[in-house]
């Protein structure tokens, strides 16, 4: 007896705990519909003034509800590469508020169990969401978006792997995202053009104990969008995401240069050899960490020691 009115009480918490996820998902999309209004009447003078979250981690929802206000998008299609679990993405607001489809790319198996399970709300039931698992390389990102339809003009791609970003993108060729959003490595700082060589089975993790040691530059990324046909419009404001249109449809916003447009980060995320916080603050320390590890500029094409760029 007492077994059974353990499961029954157990299962009336689970049911209360699941309608409580539910009432707190609507009042946060309520909000950020009442936002997204706002942000499209917005005369702004930089992406940061339309800041505002609900599933994205810091303000890039409000971005894209921006710029999605502003440039013409045909096809309502977004790409999202490396997602975690995605309760935390720069789509999913996309998806639920604007009625987008998707596609979403991790290399674990996380979000596909999230999407799937009614914690989400069964968000894959609900809206036309293609959750994979893979682990993305230049070699086959363009036969990847292919296998699910993905193709052509779409409006957004965000892509945050932690690791070799510029060469991924460099290598997209099967779609042609109107609105691009990149993570870069703060600490490479807003002059030089690099990036972390290409390496098909870069973990972020393994390379270098700190984690300081991932992606690329802002100014390679501008540089690498530019030859694409994409103009720089501005980061956000934790320094972490740059976002990009394209040419063609970007009039009336900003074309900024890498050095005009990049914030640096304030995150304190270092680690040491046995993975505990050291909380390095100065991003002349944090790049002093670094020193030793091998970057690639893309301009000059020549792989060297990040300590020749200090």
């Amino acid at each position: 007896m007492r077994q059974f009115i353990r499961t029954c009480l157990c299962g009336h918490l689970h049911e209360d705990h699941r309608r409580l996820l539910r009432e707190l998902e609507q009042v946060k999309l309520m909000i950020g519909k009442q936002e997204a209004e706002r942000v499209r009447t917005l005369r702004i003078k930089r992406l940061q003034d339309a800041e505002f979250h609900v599933f994205s981690q810091f303000g890039e929802d409000g971005i894209i509800q921006y710029l999605i206000s502003h440039v013409p998008i045909q096809h309502h299609t977004c790409v999202e590469l490396g997602v975690g679990n995605y309760e935390e993405s720069n789509t999913r607001f996309l998806l639920m508020n604007n009625n987008w489809k998707g596609l979403i790319v991790n290399a674990d198996t996380e979000h596909i169990t999230y999407v799937k399970s009614e914690q989400s709300g069964n968000l894959r039931y609900r809206h036309h969401l293609e959750a994979v698992s893979s682990f993305i390389t230049k070699e086959h990102v363009n036969t990847l978006l292919e296998k699910y339809g993905i193709r052509g003009d779409i409006g957004l791609l965000s892509l945050d792997i932690d690791g070799v970003d510029y060469w991924v993108f460099e290598a997209i060729q099967s779609i042609s995202p109107r609105i691009v959003v990149l993570e870069y490595n703060s600490v490479f700082g807003d002059t030089h053009m690099i990036t972390v060589p290409y390496k098909k089975d870069f973990d972020r993790r393994k390379e270098h104990h700190s984690l300081l040691y991932f992606g690329a530059s802002l100014p390679a990324l501008v540089h690498l969008a530019k030859k694409k046909g994409y103009v720089f419009v501005g980061s956000n404001s934790a320094g972490n995401n740059a976002f990009f249109v394209r040419k063609d449809v970007a009039r009336g916003l900003p074309h900024l240069s890498a050095k005009q447009g990049y914030v640096e980060n304030l995150y304190r995320e270092s680690s040491d050899e046995q993975g505990n916080l050291t909380y390095v603050s100065e991003k002349k320390e944090q790049r002093k960490i670094i020193e030793n590890c091998l970057v690639y500029n893309v301009l000059l094409k020549k792989t060297v020691l990040y300590k020749k760029f200090l």
